[in-house]
């Protein structure tokens, strides 16, 4: 059995409550209003901004050139491909991208960042690939059921579905799996105990994430 296989069940009990969040659930209709999802798109681009330092701390650790590429890669893929459809949410919403870059982060995106960049930058490069891959997975989990429901009825979010579901995603998703799978193989018993309170923890955030584009969360003082 793979780590992935191992962690399935607590995987599955986050996606699961991911998918039952009012937000999500919302943008899976396209009945979602504007409000929170102009949130959400604004607090995305300032976490991607930070979850592409992991990339670079990744690259830097990875012990083979194959996995110091693909980190590379993944780098270059998020601030074009992926912040490059925030960028695009946010014209549309009249957001000008020096603006995009000005957000304040919330408090919820900045302990998620803080915990990433900080797991990325002191610990090993498995408890990186373990905190980034809830990210990942989530995303994907989460675009593939809602595909698999119908097409949402809003464009904007439809096309949040078709990217996250996508067969580049998906194969995005499936190699970030398979390298966890390959750097927890020769692992200690404790060290598959760390990458297992990681992962869990990088969920849990995933989780407060929407809810807190669904509170539009800020700060109180």
């Amino acid at each position: 059995m793979t780590f992935t296989d191992e962690i399935r069940e607590e995987a599955d009990r986050m996606w699961e409550a991911i998918l039952d969040h009012p937000m999500v659930r919302e943008l899976g209709q396209g009945t979602l209003d504007e409000a929170p999802f102009r949130y959400w798109v604004r607090q995305d681009y300032v976490y991607l901004i930070e979850y592409s330092r992991l990339f670079a701390l990744g690259a830097s650790k990875a012990s083979t050139l194959d996995h110091m590429g693909t980190f590379a890669d993944l780098l270059e893929s998020t601030v074009t491909v992926e912040m490059d459809l925030h960028r695009s949410y946010a014209e549309e919403f009249g957001i000008g991208e020096a603006e995009l870059e000005a957000t304040t982060p919330s408090p919820t995106t900045r302990a998620y960042t803080d915990f990433l960049v900080r797991t990325a930058a002191l610990g090993t490069f498995g408890d990186t690939v373990a905190a980034l891959l809830p990210c990942m997975w989530g995303f994907n989990e989460t675009g593939t059921r809602l595909a698999a429901s119908g097409e949402s009825d809003d464009e904007r979010y439809a096309t949040w579905i078709d990217m996250y579901s996508g067969e580049e995603f998906t194969e995005l998703t499936d190699w970030c799996k398979g390298l966890m799978n390959d750097v927890a193989t020769n692992a200690t018993e404790s060290d598959r105990e760390r990458y297992r309170e990681l992962f869990v923890t990088s969920a849990r955030y995933e989780y407060r994430f929407w809810d807190a584009a669904w509170r539009q969360e800020a700060w109180e003082v």
